[in-house]
């Protein structure tokens, strides 16, 4: 029996998320013996992709697209649903929307045109999907329509991904080993050839990098993002250090990307970071607070400091939570009255949700410490008399209702906020996960500097740089992680 440090494998694949998942996959389809190693115990491994709503953004032209991926293609509400189409136009447009004027990347071309092809390989992996029923659509002239082209979540959400792609990587033959951090890099002769852990060193002839950015690392966050960064709550797990990518820039990978930016939601001023681990996976991404489409968001100086109703919540949530770190204190209120109520999330009505009630205006405004109380009254004064009355509110739609001579508007779903009872919701910047990585080719390979491989060494998921930059559009995070993590897997089990 060999010895531990002498064992060797293919593949070692560093992380257990869906980017690592999907790498171990790909590599075991190509006939490539496969060890994943994870930091975590086995109660918090699956990287971010436990924490997440399972949402995945792709390219489809219909109905006859998804309804092959369900777990219930028999659902009876099917018949009475409009999923419209998301064409890879649309995809380029969104992604074009948050690039502050760069043209598409090549990993946003990548990403594009093999999304649709993702999804139908993840469902030949076990991976079944359902429809976002209760936050992508409304139900309108009893028909349940569907809206910013995002559709499909995978079952049980990302809990359920983790679990599903988990089970699928063990039947297939591979191996995992929790509790089991990567502490270094084996290179012999400018080649990677395996991983030092504290239980000793494992050998491959290839190692997959899939072990997420540096969301986790506060003096990272300030040094890549800017100060005040290390006061963002965490939103998943405690374990993306940033290890991985400190460990192929030590060996002269090319940092790619942008740094600075990085997925930042609102969330519950509240919140413990890492989404309170003492809760059951399915519960931490309660702590979000997403609706401020609804309603709107006021900072400590009594002001709006965003058009909340800009665009589909999940074209917007990404940046928010960056543009709520921004304000004083890295605090902001979110502010609703009764016509919407029945609108909120249920994150909003969750058992840990803070928010205070009251069922005058004024009686809401006194409540809230830290806030200029009268600058806040004039506001939302300005904004009430502002709204475009003429225009019919409809959430199913980017609607036109907004308002007139405000300094900054609210462009759709504007309503007076004037019914009470009212609530207010404390929230902060939640930060999910970092936009900078590393540059990897068509093999998912690490490059250098010169453009040339690192021999040995691959990376996904978060650790690819070139994907996203001043936000993103929802659900494109999980359909990166399987793209480029296909990719890597793929590659690696062609070093062989």
């Amino acid at each position: 029996m060999q010895a531990q440090g002498e064992a060797r494998w293919d593949v070692v694949v560093i992380g257990s998320g869906n980017a690592a998942m999907s790498a171990g996959l790909a590599a075991l389809e190509r006939g490539a013996s496969v060890l994943m190693i994870e930091k975590a115990g086995k109660d918090l491994a699956g990287g971010n992709t436990a924490y997440t709503a399972g949402a995945m953004r792709f390219v489809y032209e219909g109905n006859d697209d998804l309804i092959p991926l369900l777990i219930d293609p028999e659902d009876p509400r099917l018949p009475r649903t409009d999923f419209g189409a998301y064409t890879a136009q649309k995809f380029e447009e969104d992604l074009l929307g948050f690039n502050d004027g760069r043209p598409l990347s090549r990993e946003q071309r990548i990403l594009i045109d093999e999304s649709g092809a993702a999804l139908r390989w993840l469902s030949t992996q076990g991976v079944k999907f359902e429809p976002i029923y209760s936050r992508q659509s409304f139900e309108k002239d009893g028909r349940f329509v569907f809206w910013g082209g995002l559709t499909l979540a995978t079952h049980d959400e990302g809990f359920g991904l983790a679990r599903a792609e988990l089970e699928a990587f063990t039947s297939a033959g591979g191996e995992i080993r929790y509790g089991c951090p990567a502490t270094g890099l084996i290179v012999e002769d400018g080649r990677v050839v395996g991983v030092e852990t504290p239980q000793g060193g494992l050998r491959a002839k290839a190692v997959v990098l899939a072990c997420g950015g540096f969301e986790s690392n506060a003096a990272l966050r300030t040094r890549f993002i800017g100060e005040g960064w290390d006061k963002a709550r965490v939103r998943g797990t405690p374990h993306n250090q940033g290890d991985g990518l400190q460990m192929a820039l030590a060996l002269g990978a090319k940092a790619h990307g942008f740094y600075g930016g990085c997925h930042a939601t609102p969330m519950d001023l509240h919140t413990p970071d890492y989404g309170n681990l003492d809760l059951p996976h399915g519960e931490r991404k309660h702590y979000r607070k997403i609706c401020y489409f609804l309603g709107v968001m006021l900072n400590a100086n009594g002001v709006r400091f965003v058009d909340e109703g800009k665009n589909f919540r999940n074209y917007t949530y990404a940046q928010f939570g960056r543009a709520i770190m921004e304000q004083p204190g890295h605090v902001a209120w979110q502010i609703f009255d009764a016509k919407v109520d029945h609108l909120l999330y249920s994150e909003y009505r969750f058992h840990d949700a803070h928010f205070v009630e009251a069922d005058t205006l004024d009686g809401l405004l006194d409540k809230l410490d830290g806030l200029d109380r009268a600058a806040a009254k004039r506001t939302i004064a300005a904004f009430n008399a502002a709204v475009d009355e003429s225009v019919p509110f409809d959430p199913t739609v980017k609607d036109g209702r907004g308002t007139k001579g405000l300094t900054l508007p609210k462009s759709n779903w504007a309503q007076a906020i004037e019914t009470g009872p009212f609530k207010a919701y404390p929230v902060t910047g939640g930060i999910t996960f970092t936009y900078g990585g590393v540059e990897v080719g068509d093999d998912g390979a690490v490059k250098r500097e010169d453009g040339s491989a690192i021999p040995g060494l691959y990376a996904c998921g978060e650790m690819v740089g070139g994907v996203f930059y001043n936000g993103y559009p929802g659900g494109s995070g999980l359909t990166s992680g399987v793209v480029f993590g296909r990719r890597a897997g793929y590659g690696a089990a062609a070093s062989r």
